[in-house]
């Protein structure tokens, strides 16, 4: 997050710069009994800070939740406020049943916490802000999206020449019509989390169809890269690991000199799904079949119809529980 304050950091030297990979990324697959997602992160330190701000999600958890967090204000309570979120939004969220109630008190919450734990290890300030989204229900379409501050979530359509549409506002004092505080800029976040600011997380749903993504990332990609070309380029015939991490790449040849992450959730109905949809269809329609037969004879006075051989019945073959795919992730 560029947002410069009292405690910003000088620019670190040469050999302090090398502590950390500078561009890091991961994919995974995710795949229930009736969808099945693609995932992938590519998150970029920039060449002026010593850590990465950003923090993200794992892309192996047991559930569809996923985090992308930027710290503000430069140096080591950047870095761990963002983290701190990441870490307190799934442990409020990842084991539950998810609404938009519940991701607005694990905000809420994470806005008091977050604060606390940076001051257990410093008296400096820390705060972040976040995008995240999380699947509602079994067939992965019906998604919670929120943010706070000015990280984005897009969504893709499958349409490979449609913009990339923007589902967030950011938080700054120009879209919110605040003044700055001295020093700062109308395109600051004027929201964090962690600085006891949050009064009302920004939260909505979302329906993600058969091939469509959600897309989130920090102000370090999207100030930089246009919505089409998010499009376009993660429609490229690669990994989408690494149409991530040509997405940094892109915002670094327009001149991101900021931390930049992209993580991308690509949903796909799953052929399993399609064989069980279709069964349940063929099995309800096997029903209805049943039921006219059996009112046709009665109402032509044959009576109903015996009853099936028991002994002899066949039961329909049971349908195997979802599963998770987590591959191992790819360094880049």
């Amino acid at each position: 997050m560029s947002l410069v304050t009292p405690r910003q950091p000088a620019a670190p030297r040469r050999e302090d710069a090398r502590r950390e990979r500078s561009t890091v990324s991961h994919e995974a697959v995710l795949t229930t009994r009736w969808a099945q997602l693609e995932l992938a992160v590519a998150s970029g330190r920039s060449k002026r800070h010593t850590v990465n701000e950003d923090s993200f999600s794992a892309l192996d958890g047991p559930s569809p939740l996923y985090v992308v967090a930027d710290g503000v204000g430069g140096g080591a309570m950047a870095s761990r406020a963002s983290r701190e979120l990441v870490l307190r939004l799934h442990a409020a969220l990842g084991r539950r049943s998810v609404d938009a109630a519940s991701v607005c008190d694990a905000l809420l919450d994470a806005d008091r916490e977050v604060g606390r734990a940076i001051a257990k290890h410093s008296a400096a300030s820390g705060a972040a802000t976040v995008a995240l989204c999380a699947a509602t229900g079994a067939m992965l379409s019906k998604w919670v999206i929120a943010w706070v501050g000015d990280c984005r979530v897009y969504r893709v359509r499958a349409a490979f020449d449609e913009p990339a549409e923007l589902l967030t506002s950011d938080d700054t004092y120009d879209h919110l019509g605040e003044q700055p505080p001295a020093g700062g800029s109308p395109d600051d976040p004027a929201r964090m989390v962690g600085n006891g600011a949050v009064a009302a997380p920004n939260v909505q749903n979302v329906h993600l169809r058969d091939s469509e993504m959600l897309v989130l990332c920090s102000d370090g990609l999207h100030k930089h890269v246009e919505p089409h070309e998010i499009n376009r380029m993660l429609r490229a015939p690669v990994s989408l690991a690494r149409r991530c991490t040509r997405l940094l790449e892109l915002a670094r040849m327009r001149g991101s000199n900021d931390d930049a992450t992209v993580l991308v959730v690509h949903r796909k109905a799953s052929r399993r799904g399609r064989l069980a949809w279709v069964a349940s269809g063929c099995g309800l329609l096997a029903v209805l079949a049943t039921a006219l037969l059996t009112a046709l004879a009665v109402s032509l006075g044959g009576g109903p119809l015996p009853p099936a051989d028991r002994e002899h019945d066949i039961a329909p073959p049971a349908m195997p529980a979802g599963s998770i795919v987590q591959p191992e992730p790819v360094q880049r």
